[in-house]
């Protein structure tokens, strides 16, 4: 699973940064409203942690222009403000639960388990599932009818990327930027190629036509 933190308190950012990678997150990270914007709206994350009070942009604005695109990703709101008022505002603007600062560890975990849990990012025991295949994030290993599917981290990366998405159009930059990130040395047609690793390893089991090519858009993973 993929976080994206938002605080420009670099204590508190790194802070949560850590817990979080403790948790086997991959989590980026961003200390001002402008960039925490422009990485969220990649769509590569499967949750958003965002401090409402940031230099250059409000986290409330940040909620309303990620909405505005039609972006559901879960967003996590981080306040120090505790009024009825405040609570409201931040949830009418679209964000999914907030979080009163100072907060517990425990509590913070539980919170993005949660909204990861709702948004269907992963089940209670850490799986996913789509159809007959079943994938386990904390052991990455793959399944179709608990046979293993032996494959490679970038193949587990790629497929959990594709379940998470399941029957949503993924372009190819969303899942270049995603599997093998922005500072990559890698070329965007890597991506092709380990679709087609993903393939070779369903078509053993019937499986292969559910990654489907959406010409001049990309890719969707969905059954006939």
């Amino acid at each position: 699973m993929r976080v994206l933190v938002v605080e420009d308190d670099d204590m508190l950012r790194e802070a949560v940064v850590a817990v979080l990678q403790e948790e086997f997150y991959v989590v980026e990270e961003a200390g001002t409203g402008s960039e925490g914007l422009y990485k969220a709206l990649q769509g590569i994350y499967d949750l958003v942690v965002l401090d409402i009070m940031l230099p250059e942009m409000s986290g409330l604005v940040i909620v309303k222009k990620i909405r505005a695109k039609g972006n559901s990703i879960p967003i996590l709101l981080l306040t120090a403000r505790d009024t009825v008022e405040d609570r409201v505002a931040g949830l009418e603007a679209g964000a999914d639960d907030y979080l009163i600062k100072p907060f517990a560890v425990p509590e913070l975990l539980a919170r993005v388990k949660a909204l990861l849990r709702r948004s269907g990012s992963v089940g209670h025991e850490g799986e996913l599932a789509y159809g007959s295949i079943i994938i386990q994030a904390k052991s990455k290993d793959a399944f179709i009818n608990e046979a293993p599917l032996h494959l490679t981290v970038k193949e587990y990366e790629l497929l959990e990327f594709l379940i998470i998405n399941r029957e949503q159009i993924l372009t190819r930059e969303q899942i270049y930027d995603r599997i093998w990130g922005l500072e990559s040395d890698t070329t965007i047609s890597i991506v092709d190629l380990y679709i087609h690793y993903l393939r070779k390893k369903l078509a053993p089991y019937g499986q292969e036509t559910l990654i489907q090519t959406i010409r001049g858009a990309g890719f969707i993973l969905k059954e006939n």
